[in-house]
């Protein structure tokens, strides 16, 4: 606990000189409440009331607990890229605790939308959180709120921070772009990025290579088929390398493609095709493990947000509000997690409200 309110206590505040509550203190007490369920400002006031005397043994509250305007009133006010970094030494902090070197597989970025966080007559531009995730300890890596909505440099602001030395960052066709290419050799990781029409010349060029190979009858391939939830799932991947025609993009070493047939239910049969770009040769079989890897960032931390934490639904939406809370989720998510119980989250969170030593537990064991 000691270590995470430290990391609390290096955040500037940004209220008058009157305010009454400590900084480091509130933000541990949203913490633990959010590790309890709480959803909103109102209902981390209401948990900070309901163990005001536990809290006091851990935080100085010489003011008794803050109200919810006081918890309103501070998130609104944070510097979002400032709590943002917070989660990025938390991060750093936590795989030390834990033991855990520095990542070295694939690292996926991906924006999510805070759905209900939007402002009175926006609607339709609801807040956006790019999240940088470690699919093979299914740890955050980083945050970023993005101003106005722009994923691509709330994505490169996220990836400066970070060691990614040995990593395969990957990202959907959005992210197709040379200055994230770049970025990510910068930071000394290689990149798996998807790639789409809104990259007309590159795109054009890996349907011609492959086109070209396949008329060869000398492309290798690998091939693999998964049946689950009445679904039947074929994939097949191949690579080449960097075309000599092929424009010119940072480091591009190979094109790669996936070819994927999905038959349904109803036995309706689907067929896509997938083309992905590449700054290092992976085989084909490596190829769909990248790929696959990378939608963990939604199956393990963004639907765990939606559907453990409630965040789309979540009616916070003043100012920086809705970005600092995201933060805030996504560290309680990430001490959930590092607990060796084998319990769901949701049972996690359900069991830290319901038992003070399970509670104790979740930091103790960092």
């Amino acid at each position: 606990m000691l270590s995470i309110i430290s990391i609390f206590r290096e955040i500037r505040d940004p209220r008058d000189f009157n305010a009454r509550h400590d900084v480091a203190a509130m933000l541990f007490i949203a913490l633990a409440a959010t590790l309890c369920g709480a959803k909103s400002s109102v209902e981390i006031a209401d948990f900070a009331a309901a163990n005001e005397e536990e809290l006091a043994t851990i935080v100085d509250l010489p003011h008794g607990s803050p109200s919810h305007d006081s918890f309103s009133r501070l998130f609104r006010l944070l510097d979002a890229v400032e709590l943002a970094e917070v989660l990025g030494r938390f991060a750093q902090a936590l795989r030390q605790a834990l033991g855990l070197a520095p990542a070295k597989g694939v690292v996926a970025i991906d924006g999510k939308r805070l759905r209900r966080g939007y402002e009175k007559g926006r609607s339709c531009i609801p807040p956006l959180m790019v999240s940088v995730w470690d699919a093979e300890t299914r740890l955050s890596l980083a945050t970023r709120g993005a101003a106005n909505g722009d994923e691509v440099a709330a994505s490169l602001a996220a990836l400066k921070s970070l060691d990614l030395k040995g990593c395969i960052v990957t990202g959907d066709a959005l992210h197709c772009h040379p200055r994230m290419a770049t970025a990510v050799r910068e930071r000394g990781a290689h990149y798996a990025i998807k790639l789409k029409a809104n990259h007309g010349p590159l795109f054009s060029c890996a349907q011609a290579a492959f086109a070209a190979a396949d008329a060869g009858g000398k492309l290798t391939f690998f091939e693999c088929t998964d049946c689950s939830h009445d679904r039947q799932e074929r994939r097949r991947a191949s690579i080449v390398a960097r075309p000599a025609d092929a424009p010119a993009f940072p480091d591009l070493a190979a094109l790669g493609r996936i070819e994927a047939e999905r038959r349904g239910p109803d036995g309706k049969l689907s067929k896509t095709v997938h083309y992905v770009v590449l700054s290092k040769r992976l085989s084909p079989r490596r190829l769909i493990e990248v790929v696959r890897a990378h939608w963990t960032v939604e199956n393990q931390l963004h639907w765990r947000l939606d559907v453990v934490f409630n965040e789309d639904d979540a009616r916070t939406r003043k100012n920086n509000a809705p970005q600092n809370l995201a933060v805030v989720r996504r560290i309680a998510l990430d001490i959930l997690r590092a607990h060796p119980d084998k319990r769901s989250i949701a049972r996690k969170m359900k069991l830290a409200a319901w038992k003070k030593e399970y509670f104790y537990e979740l930091f103790a064991y960092l």
